[in-house]
């Protein structure tokens, strides 16, 4: 316990230093994981909350009359929506590769503080110009968030630990979904005052809210896990332990352009991204344009903003449970094919002649899906990459490829006139 941890070690010498004796008690182990959820999981959630929250606002502004007000049409308007995506995929791998060098807390609360002022003077736009310009910032900065949040999350858990902490990220994304309805349904009742329309003080107020967590990041996350001031001596020797025994799956944290290709090449690296395009279409799709799919079904934009709101808490509940039952089983690609038969079902009975309320419930079988795909796929790759620099490259490029979906997505759900098969 009193030798230095060394960081350069290699995977194979610290796997024999481990076997040599050092062993951890598993109801400290479980104290230490309790302490580790409690203080870094709510930072974590919050900020990818706020980050989604401010992506996918534009689906509420949208029917609560921004394209009206900015005269965009809805092509135009779709394609504010898919611009977001050209910057986003772009920034994702170098941002996952330079949060080491420029450390967790400052790489990721200055993107909060970047985006959360872009938000804010989105309240401000009066043209198509400026909804584009506003989108290409937000992209540039949110794209290195959850690549970076996922390379976090590896410093501080062990593989077998992660698909439940993904899911924190990806049950953010329906929180956010609910949580924006909800505010949206709220601040919209402010429309007219100080002579702002509605959809502008969804941007306001919720560019303010991610300044604060902006706050949040800087005050209390910690740029290394093993040494956090909420942890006393004894979990910090627990913490040198557990990166010891996970250093075959960490490896070196020395920078190689080497481990970098050797990412980019990996075909499981490569299908990995593959499934996650398909995935994130699903996803962004339909967190951006779920309140115009409700509203379609007869539903006034109040209406629409407060009925999305059990559909996002039922697909992050699931979630949950499912990546639950991952990380006990340690099955992931099964579950992430069982997930989207799901999706299969509720697409099919949204498109089919069916009365509303059988679309409405096609809509909490397409969000099992939305959710669990992408998060489970994720923290399939997360397991399997190692080193360190190797890892966060293959995020990143995994990420970059999946995103690009987002370019998709936003052209998929159109006005007429628009041809099926």
């Amino acid at each position: 316990m009193s030798e230095k941890y060394d960081h350069t070690l290699d995977g194979e010498k610290n796997a024999v230093d481990v076997q040599a004796g050092e062993f951890i008690d598993p109801a400290r182990e479980k104290k230490l994981l309790a302490k580790l959820d409690l203080a870094l999981v709510p930072i974590i959630m919050l900020t990818y909350l706020a980050c989604f929250l401010d992506r996918s606002n534009i689906g509420n502004v949208k029917v609560a009359g921004m394209p009206e007000d900015i005269d965009a049409s809805a092509e135009q308007f779709s394609t504010a929506v898919s611009i977001f995506y050209a910057t986003y995929v772009l920034s994702e791998t170098p941002w996952a590769v330079l949060l080491k060098k420029f450390t967790p807390k400052y790489t990721i609360g200055g993107l909060c503080v970047v985006w959360s002022l872009t938000t804010i003077f989105s309240g401000f736009i009066t043209s198509v110009g400026g909804l584009y310009a506003a989108r290409l910032v937000l992209g540039a900065c949110e794209g290195g968030l959850f690549p970076g949040l996922n390379l976090y999350l590896t410093m501080v858990y062990k593989r077998e630990e992660m698909a439940k902490r993904v899911a924190y990220l990806f049950v953010c994304t329906a929180l956010a979904g609910a949580f924006g309805g909800l505010l949206a349904y709220g601040i919209l009742q402010m429309d007219g005052v100080s002579g702002l329309a509605g959809w502008k003080w969804v941007y306001i107020i919720e560019g303010i809210f991610s300044v604060g967590v902006a706050i949040v990041v800087f005050a209390f996350l910690p740029n290394d896990p093993n040494t956090a001031y909420f942890l006393n001596d004894d979990d910090k020797q627990l913490m040198q332990i557990r990166a010891r025994q996970r250093a075959a799956y960490m490896g070196s944290e020395h920078f190689s352009w080497a481990e970098v290709k050797v990412a980019l090449t990996d075909p499981k690296v490569i299908l990995s991204g593959m499934i996650q395009f398909c995935q994130d279409i699903l996803l962004y799709g339909f967190s951006t344009f779920l309140p115009s799919i409700i509203k379609s079904l007869g539903y006034n934009s109040l209406q629409a903003q407060y009925l999305t709101i059990p559909v996002y808490i039922f697909g992050g509940l699931a979630f949950m449970l499912v990546a639950w039952f991952s990380d006990r089983t340690s099955i992931r690609g099964p579950l992430v094919a069982f997930a989207n038969i799901f999706g299969i079902i509720g697409y099919i009975l949204i498109i089919c002649p069916t009365p509303h309320g059988v679309k409405f419930l096609g809509t909490f079988f397409c969000a099992v899906a939305v959710y669990n795909g992408p998060g489970l796929n994720m923290s399939w790759l997360n397991v399997n990459v190692a080193p360190q620099y190797r890892r966060a490259t293959a995020i990143g490029f995994q990420q970059t490829i999946g995103n690009t979906a987002g370019i998709v997505a936003g052209q998929i759900y159109r006005k007429s006139p628009y041809v099926l098969g």
